[in-house]
């Protein structure tokens, strides 16, 4: 042993080299981003045994890796399924005539999921909580058969105890009830959802529990998926968590704006499947069966279907349908998120949409809830201004609506935000739907907006003080975790 130890300096030398080149092997094997790797490369071999100690810490994706295991604890649950296929022959959505290039999402979207593009089906729009609440309720009052719902936060304050109450009697008259609520997203409030879901012994699950969610508010993983299915016919999805600051008539102290969704026809079945799938892999029980899959009559005029996205066999579904909205565009991108940090790559496919001549125009809030998601938005900005993109400051209450529009015939309406927690860390839930009439709704909204909201201009951007620059840039390093 001793003369080992004689020779400890050129030991630990010869373990850093090792360490290196297992780190580097992985880099070159696993880093698809050639400056990621390059970075990596030159902190692994310029700070020997900690660069490659940081690269085993914080540069392998073990997201994907732990989304695959999800995967596969999920599929006996998703093979069991009974879900109605209600397929067209011609599945060509009708009110898109002027603008031909967005029937190429059928294919783009059909080649991402599994699912079918459903003819027949009625959305209508509900803004804020005060026009979802109500229809929500309305709707578990009315339940015969059965009731799922999943939301990320679910508060235990006045409006969650609606909540609570409709679905214990919906319990009580012998519905099959059915309740998930996230591991993080349940302690937004004290005490939580949970404690009360338990004391009524209304069934429900909480997804990937943490221990100390406190301290876990950028936490990955976590379902971020809102829908609500009764009796396997009557859907709600879109962006509205449950919780009394989306009551604005009520005025909360930290009122926030949203936009959520009511749906009948044959997608509501996509809506049943995701929340399945998730609530097969939390409990291991499986759902199906006429009682939660019922045959499904057309109600509609409105071609949709869901798009589920996480780190698992959803991986990039969405970040990819997006990009092809934004490439079949010809005349209007419309988009409004609350947390908007888009990768280059998207960056880039805007700019260049708008170098196409396409009207891209976003509204994010003037006051984020989340600091540093605000300024590190601010300094992702420049390139879009320099392009022309046209970026509106919604003025409080804070605006958490998420809607993409393309043209005049195609919509995304969803729980995704524009940043990489929510389209490659988190399980999320969208619907694409072709339809002229709805679009034209959406526009209106999105209109709206407009007119209560200030336009960035780049002399503004661009004469901010050099500190709040700083501030801003480095804010913007941490964009990727935020």
């Amino acid at each position: 042993m001793a003369p080992l130890l004689d020779y400890w300096p050129e030991l630990i030398a010869l373990a850093g080299v090792c360490a290196a080149l297992f780190a580097s092997a992985h880099v070159v094997i696993h880093k698809r981003d050639t400056r990621s790797a390059i970075g990596w490369f030159g902190l692994i071999w310029l700070t020997p045994l900690l660069g490659s100690l940081l690269y085993w810490l914080l540069g392998i994706n073990r997201i994907e890796r732990r989304g695959k295991d999800l995967s596969d604890r999920r599929s006996d649950a998703v093979s069991q399924l009974d879900i109605p296929r209600h397929e067209s022959r011609k599945p060509i959505p009708r009110g898109t005539a002027d603008y031909p290039r967005i029937f190429q999402m059928v294919r783009v979207v059909s080649e991402l999921t599994d699912r079918p593009l459903l003819p027949g089906n009625d959305i209508q729009p509900l803004i804020n909580g005060d026009r979802a609440y109500p229809e929500m309720l309305e709707a578990i009052e009315s339940a015969r058969q059965s009731v799922s719902l999943v939301s990320y936060i679910f508060d235990n304050d006045k409006t969650g105890t609606e909540f609570l109450d409709a679905l214990e009697r919906a319990c009580r008259r012998g519905v099959e009830v059915r309740v998930m609520v996230d591991g993080v997203g349940a302690h937004y409030s004290r005490p939580t959802i949970e404690s009360e879901l338990s004391r009524r012994t209304i069934p429900h699950a909480v997804f990937l529990p943490t221990r100390v969610p406190r301290l876990f508010n950028y936490a990955n993983l976590r379902n971020h998926r809102k829908i609500l299915v009764v009796d396997g016919r009557v859907g709600f999805t879109g962006s509205l968590n449950i919780r009394e600051s989306c009551r604005l008539d009520r005025k909360p102290s930290h009122p926030v704006q949203d936009i959520h969704f009511r749906i009948e026809g044959p997608v509501v079945a996509h809506l049943q499947e995701a929340f399945a799938t998730d609530w097969g892999f939390t409990t291991k029980e499986v759902l199906s069966g006429k009682r939660w899959f019922p045959s499904i009559e057309m109600n509609g005029d409105v071609w949709a279907r869901g798009i589920s996205d996480g780190p698992d066999e959803d991986f990039d579904k969405l970040r990819l349908a997006i990009h092809g909205a934004i490439a079949v565009a010809e005349s209007k991108l419309m988009i409004c998120t609350p947390y908007f940090l888009p990768d280059p790559p998207m960056v880039t496919a805007l700019s260049t949409a708008a170098m196409r001549g396409v009207d891209v125009r976003v509204i994010i809030p003037e006051e984020n809830n989340v600091k540093l998601v605000e300024w590190a938005c601010m300094a992702q900005l420049e390139e879009l201004l320099e392009r022309d993109i046209r970026v509106w400051l919604a003025p409080p209450p804070f605006d958490h609506t998420k809607l993409l529009l393309v043209d005049n015939g195609w919509s995304l309406i969803g729980s995704s935000n524009w940043d990489d927690r929510s389209l490659r860390l988190n399980f999320e839930f969208n619907v694409e739907c072709y339809s002229e009439a709805l679009n034209a709704e959406l526009t209106d909204v999105f209109e709206q907006k407009l007119l209560r909201s200030r336009e960035l201009t780049w002399k503004e951007w661009s004469a901010r003080p050099y500190p709040i620059r700083i501030r801003d840039g480095l804010a913007r390093l941490a964009s990727p975790y935020l």
